[in-house]
Parts: structure tokens; sequence; C-alpha cells
């Protein structure tokens, strides 16, 4: 929900500007995709001829974060020192997720603070190097890679101590109801005498040094200490808290709050710290929280599927593969959309309805209206995939506009509500990608929409902009063993529908900048969360309305001062 954010994504998306970071500073930043599904540890990597005289250990790191709804705002402080004889060059990197967005981050050498500013991309290059040989310690902080944030340090002084603070938020997403917060542990740096890369690769041959994480084996000892502090505020009563990592300690005043912490003196920061917890009950469960900060107020409703799900409750499902047949799609790629789509045709209950569209230049569908996923249509579905050739552009839109407007079934033989999903199997060279995003964004409640990347040269920001927009999830394939597991994947994620046909109703609560603004179905094991900004005074209501396995269901919650709270902070990113 930060300004800085949207400006930081521009930054990103066309690779046009830097940062450079200076004294009394502020920054801020964020990203639009990534091959990466895990944070990794943030660590320095030291160029070096020697680590043996050119030292710069970790002494320490704090970790404090606040969970708001499916939000950790997390703020890391680490400590290292050059305790080597002469000046270092390092370069501070951290491997972010999919799902984290970098909004700060400081360092203090010796009694010299730095804070990073936007700066073009020539100018924040050539100040880091006037700095450098004015022998000034410089800061430079770059996207190396989707996601991968590295800052080049330049003149660290022997005896230098260094803090450094990085703030970021991370999104939690639930996998089988359960929520998992994962802190990668931290050991200290890495040290390479290559001082550039070329091509991928270092002068050392290694490949791409700032993605590895440098962990310490198990039989090694870690000296550092490791601190952690864990606040946790949702609107749903909390489950089951409990860390699979490390001895903690819980702290829980009522069923919406805890707080975790490591004992003092924990020095196995070498290993991930994992909280887990869950939220959901014998029902659909909804809650709001708020946040009243100085310029802007901010909202989150979520709204949590039950903890199990029986057959009466499943809303009846029906699904549209659309799938890329064009030129770009020969070989392997086509081939390997073809296994991804038997395995997933096959994977349909007798109770679902199926259709394929095969776009190229134009559009062509198995069937006028989706058909029974019975064996002999599943049959002559499989025998079309296995006929097709690739040939011809690729023309995505006209393709989701036509899905959008079929008939789901003979409407004579069957007027059963049920809760349509669009499967988009393609490599993703299309030029068309925001026409597509706000097409899949302004028809939410129509259809849920998934995304399969297939090939070794996927356009994940189409892939992954499509899942955004779709409040959905990107599937990325490179082989047949890809396809049969993101095959299985994919179903478990989508079997379950409980609730669909979804509306928003917002009364009384003068609210904006509400996203989304249409509401996917909701999946078993898969929340939804509304997030938005609202004005004058905490009033009125939020009313979430559709279609249940029993029939129409309504969930309203009244908005009370009570619901403010300075502890939802993070509802600000």
């Amino acid at each position: 929900m930060n300004i800085l954010r949207g400006c930081a994504f521009i930054l990103a998306s066309t690779g046009s500007a830097s940062l450079m970071l200076l004294s009394h500073t502020s920054y801020a930043d964020t990203n639009p995709s990534t091959q990466t599904e895990k944070t990794l540890s943030p660590y320095f990597f030291v160029k070096s001829n020697d680590p043996s005289i050119d030292q710069l250990p970790l002494k320490s790191t704090d970790v404090k974060v606040n969970i708001t709804g499916v939000i950790a705002d997390v703020v890391v402080t680490q400590h290292y020192r050059n305790e080597g004889t002469r000046p270092l060059e390092a370069k501070y990197v951290f491997p972010a997720s999919t799902h984290a967005a970098v909004y700060g981050l400081q360092m203090q050498i010796g009694d010299r603070v730095i804070e990073a500013k936007i700066r073009e991309k020539k100018q924040a290059k050539a100040e880091y190097v006037q700095a450098k040989s004015e022998g000034k310690s410089a800061s430079l902080l770059e996207q190396e890679r989707p996601n991968v944030f590295q800052m080049n340090v330049a003149n660290i002084l022997p005896g230098d101590d260094i803090a450094v603070k990085l703030h970021y938020t991370e999104t939690i997403i639930p996998t089988s109801g359960k929520y998992e917060f994962v802190y990668p542990g931290v050991v200290g740096p890495r040290y390479n005498r290559a001082t550039e890369s070329v091509n991928g690769q270092s002068p050392s041959g290694v490949k791409e040094p700032w993605v590895q994480t440098p962990y310490l084996k198990t039989s090694e000892a870690n000296s550092n200490t490791f601190a952690m502090d864990v606040n946790i505020h949702t609107p749903i009563p909390l489950q089951n808290i409990n860390s699979t990592s490390h001895q903690v300690n819980i702290a829980q005043p009522d069923k919406q709050h805890a707080n975790l912490t490591l004992p003092p003196n924990t020095t196995n920061g070498n290993r991930d710290f994992i909280l887990n917890y869950s939220l959901a009950g014998d029902r659909i469960q909804s809650g709001t929280l708020l946040y009243q900060g100085e310029g802007e107020n901010f909202f989150m409703t979520m709204i949590e599927p039950p903890k199990r799900v029986t057959n009466a409750e499943i809303v009846p499902r029906e699904y549209i593969f659309i799938v890329d047949v064009s030129g770009s799609m020969g070989g392997f790629p086509l081939d390997t959309a073809k296994t991804l789509l038997r395995n997933m045709v096959g994977n349909l209950r007798p109770t679902d309805t199926f259709n394929v569209m095969l776009f190229s230049g134009g559009n062509t569908v198995l069937a006028p209206h989706s058909l029974r996923a019975n064996a002999e249509n599943i049959d002559y579905a499989i025998d079309a995939i296995n006929q097709q050739y690739a040939g011809g552009s690729t023309e995505l839109l006209p393709a989701l506009r036509q899905a959008l407007s079929m008939d789901k079934i003979d409407q004579n033989l069957d007027k059963t509500v049920r809760s349509r999903n669009f499967v988009i199997i393609t490599d993703g060279y299309v030029t068309v990608e925001k026409e597509a995003f706000d097409l899949i964004r302004n028809n939410l409640n129509k259809a849920n929409v998934f995304s399969f990347g297939i090939g070794s040269d996927v356009n994940r920001f189409l892939m992954e902009g499509i899942a955004h927009a779709g409040e959905g999830e990107a599937f990325i394939v490179t082989n047949d063993e890809e396809a049969k597991v993101a095959a299985i994947k994919f179903k478990q994620y989508v079997e379950k529908p409980v609730w669909t046909h979804l509306s928003l109703d917002i009364k009384g609560l003068d609210a904006y900048d509400i996203q989304p603004q249409k509401l996917r179905d909701l999946y078993a094991d898969r929340p939804i969360v509304v997030i938005g900004k609202w004005r004058d005074k905490a009033q009125g209501s939020i009313a979430v309305s559709g279609l249940t396995g029993y029939g129409k269901a309504n969930i309203t919650a009244h908005i009370q001062d009570s619901m403010i709270s300075p502890d939802n902070a993070a509802l600000r990113y």
C-alpha cells in the first residue's frame, strides 16, 4: 500500500534505474516477479584473494517480525566487523522470494550512517566509482537478478564495525491450511577473489555467487548470537502455534495475538527459523483488521476456508484449458504441454465439466460448450491434443475473450452453478500483458485463472502477472517430470472450491483503493484477502456473499473502533 512501492515497481520493470546509497536519505523497493520461491539469507560477499587475512565475521543477528493477517513486516539487524589488516570491498546480498518486497536498507560503518537514495543507473554507478576512488565508504544497491538485491560497499577499514538494518515485507501463503513463516539462518560472509562476473561466470568459475547462501556445516561451531522476536495479530483466532526448528517462548494474551521469542544468547542462527500456525475452524470464517496512520488508514479483511471440507461442501467445477499452439511452442514446449494437459484432464472427476481451447492466430474449441468429464469425453480430448501441431502467431487476448463468452454447458440439460476455472498453458511470448491482466482482473468473479509457463525460457512476467491478476498461482514447467508434479499440485489447489460467485459489499465505511475489487472463488486451504484504505470514522460493515455447496451464504463483519490497533502497522505495505 506504500506509494513508494509503486515507484519501485516501475524502476524494476523498466530496468532503467539503480539505487545509490548515500547519507541521510530514504529508500523503498519492491519487485514484480522472480524465479525464487523461498527467501534466502542476507550475507556479505567479500572480494578477497585471502580469506585468512581479510576477515569480516558476522557477530550477531537480531530479527523482529510483526505479522498482521498474512503480511510479515521483518526488520533484520546484523553486526559485522573487519578483523583483517586492510580495507575491504564487499557486497551485501539479499536473495528475496517471490512474495517478499524490500522497502528499506541502512548501514552504519563506524560513525558513518548510510541509507538508500534513488538514482538513475548511470549516475548511481558514477557516484559510487568516484566515492570509492576518493577512499570514502560508498554503497551501491542494485537488483542484480529478479528479487536478488545486492549492495556494493567500498573501503571497509580495518577495525570498522558494520551494522546493517534490512526492512522487508513478505506475504505468508498457507499450504494445506497451515501458515508458515520462515526466516533463513545466517552465518557470515562468503569469499571469492572475483571482482566482476562475465556472462554469469566469475573469473574463478563460480556462477552467480550472490544467489547461494553460505550455511555452516552442522559440525562447525557458530559463535554469533541470534535473536528472534515475533508478534502475530490476526482477524481470525490463532491455533496450533509452534516452531519446528527452535525452542521458543510463546505468550498468547488472547485468541488473536501471540508473541514468540528465542531464549537469551541463542547461537544456532545457522538454521532456518520456522514458525507454524493455523487459523481455520470448522466453518468459513471472516475477520477485519484496521490501522490508523498519520496520513492514511488501512484495512484488511480475511476469509478463511474451513479446516476440513466434506464432499457436500464442494461446489461443482468447470475447467477450460486454454492452450497455446503457436509457432514458438513447437517441439519441446508443445510436447510438454500435451503431457501436462493429459495429466490434468485425466485427473478430473465425473461430476466436473471441461473444454479445451487451442489458440495461435485464431481459436478452436473442442466443443461449443463444456463437456462432462466422463471417460468418453476425456478420451476424445486427449486424442485431439495428441494430434495438434504448432504454428502461427500468439493471440492470447481474443482467446480469453472467447473463453469468457462460452456457455458453461448445455443449459437445457444442466443448470448447475459451477466454479469456473481457466487454465492458460503457454510459453508467454505475447505483447498484450497489461490488457490480459486487466481482462482477468475485471472478470475475477466470473472465472478463476491459473497460468502454466511451458519451456526453458518462459515469459515469467506474464505467467506471474496472470496469477497475480487472477489471485491464483503460476506454475512453471520445464520437463515432463515437472509436468506430472504440476498437474498434481494444480489438482490439490483447485479440487475443493467451497464458495463461488462471490461479491463484496462495503457499507458505511468510506473505503477506497480496494484490492481486489472482484473476488475469486474460495478454495479449501487458500484464504481470500481484501486490502484497502479508509477515511473518516471506523464504522459500517464489510459483507461477502456467494454460493456454497449448500446454497447461498453471507458473512458480514461490522466495523468497530476496537479493530484499530498499532499492531497492524504492516498493513501499510
